[in-house]
């Protein structure tokens, strides 16, 4: 059965931006467990530099909120070293492009130290900051790895699209024993939406319906989810009901979840901002295909990017970037319409 989290659990809600969810999350986890600490590039003097941390330099000190130098590499690495002597770290990338240079940590590390001890370490680290495209950042500031972190046994992979989903679930990534990759939008930032005023976590694997629809099925996750939204809302207008589906994690993805709406609805788009080739959308289709193969009365489409480098010109940018429109196409496409 499809889990949900309910908002009508909780009497009172505030409207806080996407950057308050994330630093509550954060300072609340901090208040709770004294072994978890920020490090990262302008987290503390600077309040983050997109203020995903302001306010905790002063709260909790230069000891648990660091600054450190530009050196991924190395502050990756000492942050997989402190959890697995008790610490539990959460290390931010001024944004996962440049997580490139700590990779080698993340993967060979992190993701496998665990395994390799025997079970004698654990590695609860939370790596996170903005993935994907952020405007005319150029084609090596604008990559979705996503898949890239999906595809190593070891990790888990969580992108959020709202600030409500983005502070219960980096609560529960903190919280873990595994190593998560926490991946956010520059794009969002400044979103504002309900968040609970008290205390919840939301379930790491758990994805969850955000429209009921008898038509198609739309999954999708992150930022680019609000595409999906502009196009049901266009698409109710010529009657097609669109049931949409936010992933919410990657890895471990929620597939019973998109099958039973695929179940249901018969037809399935998958919207995802990432590279066309062996990426998120694509284990979708797989895994799909391979266990409701009979319920499908079209073929499966993705949604993508352009399969080249994220260009710098704004018009070549829109051609790049999956829309609304590309949506309401496959939608129709799948439908015969």
């Amino acid at each position: 059965m499809l889990k949900r989290f309910h908002l009508e659990n909780h009497k009172y809600m505030k409207t806080i931006q996407f950057r308050e969810a994330i630093a509550e999350a954060m300072s609340e986890e901090m208040r709770r467990d004294e072994s978890i600490y920020l490090m990262g590039e302008e987290v503390a003097e600077y309040n983050g530099a997109y203020k995903a941390s302001k306010g905790m330099l002063d709260e909790f000190g230069p000891r648990r909120v660091i600054d450190t130098p530009i050196s991924e590499l190395g502050f990756a690495g000492v942050g997989v070293g402190s959890a697995m002597n008790g610490n539990r770290p959460i290390i931010e990338f001024m944004t996962f492009n440049f997580a490139l240079v700590g990779i080698d940590q993340i993967i060979n590390n992190a993701a496998k130290i665990r395994q390799m001890s025997g079970g004698q370490f654990d590695c609860p680290i939370v790596f996170r900051g903005p993935t994907a495209s952020a405007g005319q950042l150029a084609a090596t500031h604008s990559q979705a790895f996503e898949s890239w972190y999906a595809n190593c046994p070891g990790l888990k992979v969580v992108v959020p699209s709202n600030p409500r989903d983005a502070k219960g679930l980096l609560k529960s990534a903190i919280r873990d024993n595994d190593p998560v990759i926490f991946m956010e939008s520059e794009q969002m930032y400044g979103d504002k939406g309900e968040v609970p005023e008290d205390e919840y976590t939301i379930p790491l694997g758990v994805a969850e319906v955000k429209r009921e629809g008898k038509d198609v099925t739309i999954v999708s996750f992150g930022k680019i989810i609000k595409e999906a939204y502009k196009a049901a809302d266009e698409l109710e207008k010529e009657g097609i009901q669109c049931e949409i589906i936010d992933l919410r994690t990657v890895k471990p993805m929620d597939t019973e979840a998109i099958l039973a709406s695929v179940k249901k609805t018969n037809r399935l788009v998958i919207l995802e901002e990432a590279w066309p080739f062996g990426n998120v959308a694509t284990e979708i289709t797989y895994q799909v295909q391979q266990k409701a193969f009979d319920y499908l009365d079209a073929p499966i489409a993705k949604i993508n990017t352009a399969d080249t480098p994220a260009p710098y010109s704004p018009v070549l940018l829109e051609e790049w970037l999956p829309n609304h429109e590309d949506v309401i196409r496959a939608v129709k496409k799948v439908m015969y319409k």
